[in-house]
């Protein structure tokens, strides 16, 4: 498991939901890739509305409008594992917005990390 506190950046890129490598969508491959280059996670977020460069606005209230709605993919790492996974993102982004934020790490923790908070069972002895 990946341990994570501190200094990070956090990569996101902008691209639209119809936007596509080899005949699947974008946002699928990048967090593939981000998977398997071992980053420790990535996120995609569906936007409601928005514009890019083409200056077009996207938006979920008018039905021929939204069949490309704007897509924020966020992957969170050291900088030095988010800097190595560039390259990957300047094959894959053609068309988009790539931004990098410096950002501090408070708490990073997996469901199987947790502590277990079920409340013992009356009869259960530990």
């Amino acid at each position: 498991m990946t341990r994570l506190t501190g200094s990070a950046l956090r990569v996101t890129v902008h691209i639209g939901e119809n936007d596509s490598w080899h005949h699947k969508p974008l946002y699928t491959e990048i967090v593939h890739r981000a998977h398997a280059a071992g980053l420790a996670g990535a996120s995609v977020f569906r936007g409601i509305e928005g514009f890019g460069a083409s200056s077009l606005i996207h938006t979920s209230r008018l039905l021929s409008l939204s069949e490309d709605l704007p897509v924020a993919v966020v992957i969170v790492d050291t900088e030095a594992r988010v800097r190595e996974f560039l390259p990957q993102l300047d094959e894959l982004v053609t068309e988009g917005l790539v931004t990098l934020d410096e950002c501090e790490v408070i708490r990073y923790v997996g469901r199987d990390a947790a502590p277990d908070r079920t409340p013992d069972k009356p009869g259960m002895e530990g």
